[in-house]
Formats: C-alpha cells, sequence, structure tokens
C-alpha cells in the first residue's frame, strides 16, 4: 500500500513537460536562492547598514506593485512560455551586469539597487506566468501533487543554492552573479522544451476592467481571500530572512558559510513537508490544518529570534520552513484549481504581489523595524503578530476555517 501510494504521488514526474518545468523550476530557484545570499551579504559588505537590506527587499517590491495589472493581463494575452524565457533572459543580463560591476570594483549600492530593481521587474511577469503554465501541462486531479512535487524540488534547489552561494562568495561575489547567470540560462533551455501549448485567450483590449478582473475574482470568492491574505500578513509580520546576514555576522558569528545553512534550514522543514504532502495529499480539515501551521510558523520565529545557539535557531528555522509550505500548497491549490485559466494571468499577478508584499515588503519591514527596535525586539514582536493574525483571521473567515477539504471549497 504505502508502495502505491509512493508511485502514484511520484506518477507525474513521467510526464515530459512537467519534468521540463521541474528542471526549470530547480534551475530559476537555485539560482534565486543563490542571488539573495550574494545581494544581501555584499549590500552589508557596502553598508553596514541594516536600513539597505531593508531597501533590498522594497527594491524588488515597487516593480511588482507598479507592473502587477499589466502583468497578468499580458500573460493572459500572450504565450506564457515565450514571457517566460523572456524574462528570464532580462534577468540573466541584469545579473551578469551585477557580475561585472563586482568584478572591476565599481558596483555601488546605487546600482546594486538598481538591478535588483531590473531583475524585480522581470520577475513580476516571470512568477506569475510560470504559475498559470503549470495547469496547463498536467491533469487537473493530479495538480495537488505535481504542485507538491514542484514544491518539493524547489525547496532541494533553495536547501543547495544559499549553502552553495555563501562558499562561492568566499572566492567573490562576482563568481556567484556568474554561475547564477549561467543557471538562468539552463532554465530558459528547459523552458524551450516544454512541447505543450496552451491556448491562448481571445485578446481583449488593454482596460481597467481588464485589468482589475483578477482582483475582482478574488474579490468574489472568501476562501481564495482569506488564505491569501492570511498568508501575507502572516509572512510580512513573521519573516526574517532580510535579517539573516546580521545574525549571522554579529550575532551568531558564523560569517557567509553559515549564513547559506541558515538560509537553507527552512528549506530542509519545507522539503520535507512537500514530500509529506505528495505521498498523503491535504485531504480532511484542510482550513484548521492551515491556521495551525500559520501559528507555528510564528511560534518558530519567535524562538529562532531569542536563540544564541547556531543548531536551535536551525531547528526553528526547519519548522518554520514545513509549517510554511502546508499554508503554500493550501494556497496555490485553491487559487489554481478555482480559476478559469482565461483569467490565471491575473490572478496568478494577484496571488504573486500577495506572495511579494509578504516576502520583499517584509524584508523592508524587518530592515526598518531591526533599526528602530534593534534586531531581536523585532523579530519577536513578528512572530507575535503572525501568532495574532492566525487568531483573528479565524474569526474573519469562517468559510476558511470550516473548509473540510479541497472538493468542498
Amino acid at each position: 500500500m504505502q508502495s502505491l501510494r509512493w508511485t502514484q504521488a511520484f506518477a507525474v514526474l513521467q510526464h515530459h513537460d512537467f519534468k521540463c518545468f521541474w528542471f526549470a523550476r530547480v534551475a530559476t530557484a537555485l539560482a534565486y536562492q543563490m542571488l539573495s545570499v550574494a545581494v544581501g551579504w555584499k549590500m552589508y559588505d557596502l553598508t553596514q547598514d541594516t536600513f539597505y537590506l531593508g531597501l533590498i527587499g522594497l527594491m524588488q517590491f515597487l516593480p511588482m506593485l507598479v507592473l502587477m495589472l499589466p502583468a497578468g493581463h499580458v500573460i493572459d494575452q500572450y504565450d506564457r512560455k515565450r514571457i517566460i524565457r523572456l524574462c528570464q533572459m532580462i534577468e540573466m543580463v541584469g545579473i551578469l551586469l551585477l557580475a561585472a560591476g563586482s568584478f572591476a570594483g565599481g558596483l555601488t549600492k546605487e546600482s546594486l539597487l538598481t538591478l535588483v530593481f531590473l531583475i524585480g521587474a522581470a520577475r513580476t511577469f516571470e512568477g506569475p506566468a510560470l504559475q498559470a503554465l503549470l495547469p496547463g501541462i498536467v491533469q487537473k486531479e493530479t495538480f495537488p501533487q505535481a504542485l507538491a512535487l514542484s514544491t518539493s524540488s524547489f525547496q532541494t534547489a533553495v536547501i543547495v543554492g544559499p549553502a552553495f552561494g555563501g562558499f562561492l562568495y568566499t572566492l567573490g561575489s562576482e563568481v556567484v552573479f556568474a554561475v547564477v547567470g549561467g543557471l538562468y540560462l539552463l532554465s530558459n533551455i528547459f523552458i524551450m522544451l516544454i512541447k505543450a501549448k496552451p491556448a491562448v485567450a481571445k485578446r481583449e483590449p488593454v482596460s481597467l476592467q481588464s485589468m482589475m478582473a483578477g482582483i475582482s475574482f478574488i474579490r468574489s470568492k472568501p476562501i481564495i481571500l482569506g488564505a491569501i491574505s492570511l498568508d501575507l500578513f502572516a509572512v510580512l509580520l513573521g519573516g526574517a530572512t532580510a535579517l539573516l546576514p546580521v545574525y549571522a555576522k554579529e550575532i551568531l558569528l558564523v560569517g557567509p558559510v553559515g549564513l547559506g545553512i541558515l538560509r537553507s534550514a527552512p528549506a530542509v522543514g519545507s522539503l520535507f513537508m512537500s514530500l509529506v504532502l505528495a505521498h498523503r495529499p491535504l485531504r480532511n480539515e484542510v482550513g484548521k490544518t492551515m491556521f495551525i501551521a500559520v501559528g507555528i510558523f510564528g511560534l518558530a520565529t519567535i524562538i529562532f529570534a531569542m536563540a544564541e545557539s547556531f543548531w536551535l535557531s536551525i531547528g526553528a528555522l526547519v519548522v518554520l520552513g514545513a509549517a510554511d509550505t502546508i499554508s503554500m500548497v493550501v494556497r496555490g491549490s485553491l487559487v489554481q484549481l478555482q480559476t478559469p485559466d482565461a483569467m490565471r494571468g491575473r490572478v496568478s499577478s494577484v496571488n504573486s504581489l500577495f506572495i511579494g508584499t509578504s516576502n520583499q515588503l517584509g524584508e523592508f519591514e524587518s530592515g526598518i523595524t531591526a533599526s528602530w527596535l534593534g534586531v531581536v525586539p523585532s523579530v519577536v514582536l513578528g512572530g507575535v503578530g503572525t501568532v495574532a493574525v492566525a487568531l483573528i483571521w479565524m474569526r474573519i473567515f469562517p468559510s476558511l476555517r470550516n473548509m473540510k477539504s479541497f472538493e468542498a471549497a
């Protein structure tokens, strides 16, 4: 029985297009995590100021805020594979410029932030296009397992990426940037090899109503609205990844290699949980499970903030990553399975804005709060806020709290 479950869980990997998608996700995940380590450490080396670590998150969030609505419209009107490949080429150019500037010694905090903004603009289109592409290359009934397996591959790369990025940084930041650029090229090739050609919707004239359709759809679905807004506020308050360079350098005293390990720790927990969810998909009490996971996320954040031991910090981050994956799989399955294909680009763009707000703007919030209150108090406060949000959302969105299964939703 157990072997049959594993066979069913991984049967989707035999599909050619999903394998190409899977490898592309691994390459971009590995690249982005290495890039995050290098950019964060380089900025802190240049400034010695947590405020600028927060600005990195802001520079990734601003293009998403400005371009989210037109990005969704474009993704629903044009070939999603071509959009992904074009965006990856733009990102590769920005990353190679980071490598050249670092090698020549002319990379400043201003030029670093500018290139991060450029990369963030391309990711605003790439991320939702990838989300909208997946349902078109796998069958609906296998989508939750495909999403869990995609998450597991992503998190495997996240485990390796930060540690590998930290190790390569000892050879020079330009080495990290050059390798990252090569990985984006590799991902571009895998996307090109996907054979499926999902139907492109009939082109609509650009209008405010068309661009706002994703927001209107989400507002009409209280369960979806509750799930993505819960994730937004929980990670916005509880995210402490922007401050990991400070923990590695000044609190735990573990250097760039230790920073890579710390960034990998949440992915270890996430990988474990995504494999569990691929083997045993969530079927009962989905809503309550999500709220419990968000509460555990907040408690793990508090433990990490107060830990003075490197190994206790890693343990707290592992638990944090496992809890976050449950929330992510629930949210992703709800959004994609209940959205018509012709609207997936616009809905995915709104969803990406929520994710970006919680991640990138959360990093900005962490940097600012740390500069005001200090590093440890700011992270503790964020963890407490996450637990409070979970309790409040249970009362505001009873339909999400009482949701038994994805089918019931």
